[in-house]
């Protein structure tokens, strides 16, 4: 008796020890990154304070400007790391966070000129980037060989069912028609450059067409029974009325004009999203002004500003389209914000005349201000209009999802 109690004992001590659930590794942690100047004077050294070593790292300098990191290490936790103090070293950093660790783009003024060397610290689980001072050639010649990191390919690809749908019982456009035809106007082009950033010789006009037909391009490839329609595919001026009068006559789905910002202030940066109706703040207004001032070099001049009479006018006859248009604005500047990871300046409604002559739902994008000198590198890059053009289209399929789903459930609907 006492014998058979001690081998059930036994037994029962050995299933707990078999059974039990083995210890789940603490999860990584990025706690603060630092900027310090290297004790040979010789440049920078930025340190990324990890509770537990990064499984690997990647480190890219595909521009003279621009230096790319990114932490391989599933789950790292950076809520509530710190992020470096201003310093000489760099102008401003973007985050992009991502399944497989974290990344990170580092923009450098354009007057620096460094070279870039990883490896981790031997004396703790931190990761230091170190910034060698070079000559503007040696980088270039660096830059010109080396790719760069494209943080959308760390995305997973999100599921066909939008998660954030306002609203389930969408209106269709008109009356169950397909989201079928889109208009592309890449902005100004010709005699029209646009704004412009001397310095870099780069126009508005050829960045626009750049990412213009990168979008059509997306669109071809992924949704194939979507027809895409251009008001210009090469250095070709357009007036401001036949552009919309293209989506018009057309009977397009959306007119989508893509233009580049640009202010006195060389520091200012982001995307913004505009459709039609009353400005309702300054920086609109200055859109407005600017977008509008097109007219001028048109032959026959013209009409140079939309009155409030106008716009109201054009806001009652078209509600509909406003909706539309106003939703279309809201997903491209959610995919600006949270997977191209730009600094998004909001969606805000203008007086504009390209969007005014076109009788479709109607928005247009202002990818970045070239007047900044890193935003206008940035847009100038394959990397750059790779990842604006991505976000648009994203934008335009996920709204294709959700507009073909209403017109499902009002045909399902209609039929019981």
């Amino acid at each position: 008796m006492e014998r058979t109690l001690i081998l059930t004992i036994l037994c029962f001590l050995a299933l707990q020890f078999v059974w039990l659930p083995e210890e789940l590794p603490a999860q990584n942690q990025l706690e603060r990154i630092s900027v310090h100047e290297r004790s040979d004077g010789k440049g920078y050294v930025f340190r990324y304070h990890l509770d537990q070593a990064a499984d690997s790292f990647s480190v890219s300098q595909p521009a003279p400007d621009l230096i790319q990191v990114m932490l391989h290490s599933p789950g790292l936790d950076t809520l509530d790391f710190i992020h470096p103090e201003e310093s000489t070293a760099y102008d401003h950093i973007d985050y992009h966070k991502n399944s497989e660790g974290f990344g990170f783009d580092i923009f450098l003024d354009k007057d620096m000129f460094v070279k870039t060397a990883a490896y981790p610290d031997r004396n703790s689980n931190d990761m230091l980037v170190a910034l060698e001072y070079t000559s503007k050639e040696e980088i270039t010649k660096i830059a010109d060989e080396t790719d760069f990191i494209y943080w959308h390919e760390y995305r997973e690809e999100p599921t066909t069912e939008l998660v954030n749908s306002q609203d389930d019982t969408f209106v269709p456009i008109r009356d169950g028609r397909e989201f079928n035809t889109i208009v592309i106007d890449a902005g100004h082009g010709g005699h029209d450059p646009g704004s412009m950033n001397r310095r870099l010789g780069l126009q508005e006009k050829d960045i626009a067409l750049e990412v213009a037909i990168r979008v059509g391009d997306y669109i071809k490839e992924h949704i194939p029974d979507m027809e895409v329609i251009y008001t210009r595919e090469d250095d070709t001026f357009v007036p401001l009325d036949k552009r919309g009068l293209i989506a018009t006559r057309a009977k397009a789905d959306l007119f989508l004009s893509i233009h580049l910002n640009a202010v006195r202030d060389s520091r200012a940066y982001g995307s913004e999203v505009f459709f039609l109706g009353m400005h309702r703040s300054e920086s609109a207004l200055e859109i407005m002004k600017r977008e509008n001032s097109v007219v001028n070099l048109e032959e026959n001049g013209g009409q140079q500003q939309l009155s409030e009479e106008e716009l109201l006018i054009y806001e009652l006859a078209n509600a509909g389209n406003i909706a539309v248009s106003e939703r279309i604005a809201a997903m491209v500047e959610q995919q600006f914000r949270n997977r191209a990871q730009r600094r998004s300046r909001g969606v805000k409604q203008a007086g504009l005349m390209v969007l005014w002559h076109a009788s479709t739902p109607a928005i247009l994008v202002e990818l970045g201000f070239l007047s900044n000198p890193n935003e206008a590198r940035y847009m100038n890059s394959e990397y750059g209009q790779t990842i604006l053009a991505s976000a648009i289209f994203r934008a335009i399929r996920d709204f294709k999802v959700e507009y073909d789903r209403s017109i499902d459930q009002a045909n399902t609907a209609s039929n019981e």
